[in-house]
């Protein structure tokens, strides 16, 4: 309904359009974006960031893994009242802040503010605007990259703090790492060296700061293996997850296996809940006195105090003494397959997933309801997830997400009644959605077709809503381009969807160049910059879905573009012979496949996207093991190790079959990107100059992964080559507008 009534608009009040001014790269770099920090306890006081491309351009990629870069991100961090929608400034210029932390009482903010090379720990007093700074003792530093947790009577505020030595000792590993003059590494070596390099981070001790004196008491001794730390409600301890990873984990990314440990602050001798986490999804109760946790198929739950964790759905694995026949795999024995979702407040409660939906379990008696029906064969039924209990536990709250329309919102579940009731729904899309710690309201972000998100706040049952933040009001007198959601029929047969965002100077039954910006799965009409300044100069722009099989990706671009395609076309919205197709990072890689099976399009760009799955699998070092992982396991699907299947390697590399390629390919690199190396694009260019093909290249020296965004001038210039390159190859015969000074082809 939202699409139609957009196009209505569209096409009934055409001198609306007219009146607007194009998009700019200008404009794109000022546009503001808001990250909802945190919420008061009573839901009266939000605090937000709000800061702009613009204010995080600078980035030095040359020191992509060293542990104490700071890299460049001013921002305005606003305080705003929910009853009236006052907005307040902390500080009078736009300034790097992290992690700001709202007491319970509402009165003062910890935060994390920059101070010249490094973060200083700070209290903000929200009646006298005073800021007090929170020294940790001995020369210490504060941990950015933690975050400040107030007690419980508002008196203490817990910090991490890092050696005095520790800036200096990680900086000179990452300098030797980088710069040698002799760098050497061996197997015997328990851990990557650069995997070892991030490992430097978790030397930190833990203080408890007096609020009122700022005198620091030590709350978590000094670790060489800190993972993280939580305190429990009542203040009596903190939960502190202690890495016990011996040598580097080729099958797992992100947070290693940790020894989950009890400490009490009156001195108690530490006690372990958890020997190990490997293998396990690890939740909490509210008040931190419950936990549980998922294990093959099965979920457990167990207090503080228990010395066993009880089984309460799903069933517990027996050691196989022979394999099972076919028929143990059928759908039943599928079902009691669960997977921990959210605790209630209080650990009474579990709300546990399987293959039907969401279950509600009571945790004394394992008796379980299903709450949410959501086969996870259907692929085209709305889509339910847990946001929060109420204080009580006595509802939950899920968000609700359409998956064949733009409709999405939010549904409460009354535990007492067993009903799902909906309180919000309409064509926005939700994120970072915040219940205040009393239940009484919302804060939350929200756009709606191709606009940057902006905050509201309603209450519990999302009445009276009132809109805190207007951020970008220059908008208002842009063209941004109108959104269409477009459904089709990949080449399985399979019902997919498309955004299609239409030029801003938009003529039904006029036939346009049109882009395919391609990646996985889109939905959701989002505000992208780059895509604005293409419709702004002429180009309809699509970003259409794909389904993967494990083993062979490329195939997923090829059943489900090219059909995207044929419906764009049959739309009467795209040139059949103009159509051109572009990605960055897993996009690069699938628009350079794209181009190995199909002519069709007349210009592609493959913007930091990898070409060689054999180079790429154990390049990219400052990523640890992500290059390796991600073929075996995980993004790039292909399952298997290079020895297993190196025919599938071969198979899912472009560079493999450059010969058939005759599509002019734009490669755009970042020579500090070390996510997908350079070298990558390196490979197909000099492939296609050998083979007589269109190529260019360009590499930002400076640059990183994606657009660069060291200077203004280097965003510029990205966004004029992607004009270029389109206008010489879709359009030919017309000047494109001029990104860099604001005009723009209507």
């Amino acid at each position: 309904m939202r699409c139609f009534v957009a196009l209505l608009t569209l096409f009934a009040l055409p001198s609306l359009l007219l009146a607007a001014t194009p998009f700019t790269v200008d404009d794109m770099l000022r546009v503001s974006n808001a990250t909802i920090a945190d919420v008061s306890a009573d839901g009266r006081w939000v605090a937000l960031a709000a800061g702009t491309l613009e204010d995080r351009l600078g980035i030095d990629n040359h020191r992509f893994g060293d542990p104490t870069y700071l890299p460049p991100g001013r921002m305005d961090l606003l305080v705003i009242d929910t009853q009236t929608g006052a907005s307040r400034k902390v500080f009078p210029e736009r300034t790097q802040v992290r992690s700001a932390k709202w007491s319970p009482d509402g009165s003062r903010l910890a935060l994390f503010v920059l101070r010249g090379d490094a973060f200083q720990a700070a209290i903000w007093d929200r009646a006298s605007g005073k800021l007090t700074s929170l020294t940790p003792p001995g020369g210490m530093s504060a941990d950015e990259s933690s975050e400040p947790v107030w007690t419980n009577d508002n008196a203490r505020v817990l910090i991490a703090a890092r050696p005095a030595d520790w800036r200096e000792k990680a900086r000179a590993r990452f300098r030797a790492e980088t710069e040698g003059p002799i760098v050497f590494h061996s197997s015997t070596e328990p851990f990557l060296a650069w995997i070892d390099v991030r490992r430097m981070a978790q030397q930190r001790t833990v203080f408890a700061f007096e609020a009122a004196t700022g005198k620091a008491t030590e709350a978590v001794p000094a670790s060489t293996t800190l993972a993280s730390y939580r305190l429990a409600e009542d203040g009596s301890f903190v939960i502190v997850n202690q890495e016990i990873v011996k040598k580097t984990d080729y099958d797992s990314l992100g947070a290693g296996e940790a020894r989950v440990d009890l400490r009490k602050l009156d001195g108690s001798p530490v006690r372990t809940l958890l020997p190990s986490t490997k293998g396990l999804t690890l939740i909490w109760s509210r008040d931190l006195k419950t936990y549980a946790y998922s294990k093959e198929g099965a979920v457990y739950v167990a207090s503080v105090d228990d010395k066993e964790p009880k089984l309460v759905a799903g069933k517990k694995k027996e050691a196989a003494k022979e394999p099972a026949p076919a028929e143990s795999a059928d759908k039943p024995e599928k079902k009691e397959t669960f997977t921990a979702v959210r605790l209630s407040p209080r650990g009474d409660k579990i709300v546990v997933s399987n293959k039907e939906g969401l279950w509600l379990v009571s945790v004394a008696t394992s008796a379980k309801e299903l709450i949410v029906k959501m086969p996870e064969d259907d692929k085209l039924a709305p889509r339910y997830q847990v946001l929060e209990f109420s204080p009580s536990g006595d509802a939950i709250y899920l968000s609700y997400a359409s998956r064949t329309q733009w409709e999405r919102g939010v549904s409460r579940y009354d535990v007492a009644s067993k009903k799902l009731d909906s309180l919000l729904r309409d064509g926005r899309t939700y994120q970072s959605m915040h219940l205040s710690r009393d239940g009484s309201r919302w804060v939350y972000a929200a756009h709606t077709n191709n606009h940057p998100a902006e905050v509201f706040t309603a209450d519990a049952s999302f009445r009276g809503e009132r809109k805190l933040t207007d951020l970008n009001p220059q908008l208002a007198e842009k063209a941004l381009a109108k959104t269409g959601l477009v459904s089709y029929l990949d080449a399985d047969g399979k019902k997919q969807y498309a955004v299609l965002y239409y030029p801003t100077n938009y003529e039904a039954g006029k036939k346009y160049p049109t882009v395919f910006n391609i990646y996985e799965q889109f939905f959701d009409d989002t505000y992208n910059g780059t895509i604005n300044i293409l419709t702004a100069n002429g180009y309809a722009v699509v970003q259409p879905s794909v389904e993967f099989e494990t083993g062979f990706p490329g195939e997923a671009w090829a059943k489900g573009v090219t059909a995207a395609a044929n419906k764009i076309v049959e739309m009467g919205v795209a040139d059949p012979e103009k159509l051109g197709v572009q990605g960055t990072s897993y996009g690069g890689y699938a628009t350079n496949l794209l181009i190995t099976q199909t002519n069709r399009f007349k210009a592609a760009i493959n913007i930091s996207g990898k070409v060689n799955m054999i180079s790429f699998y154990t390049d990219s070092p400052r990523l640890g093991v992500r290059n390796i992982h991600a073929p075996e396991k995980s993004q790039d699907r292909l399952g298997a190790t290079l020895w297993q299947q190196p025919q599938k390697y071969i198979q899912q590399s472009a560079i493999m079959y450059a010969d058939r390629i005759k599509t002019p390919l734009l490669l755009m690199t970042g020579e500090q990107d070390h996510n997908v190396p350079p070298r990558q694009a390196m490979e197909m260019y000099y492939a296609l100059r050998r083979l007589g093909k269109d190529v260019a290249w360009v590499s930002y020296i400076n640059g990183g992964h994606g657009m660069p965004t060291t200077t203004v001038d280097e965003v510029r210039d990205y966004h004029r080559r992607i004009l270029d390159w389109y206008e010489q190859h879709l359009k030919k015969d017309k000047k494109p507008a001029d990104a860099e000074s604001g005009t723009g082809q209507q």
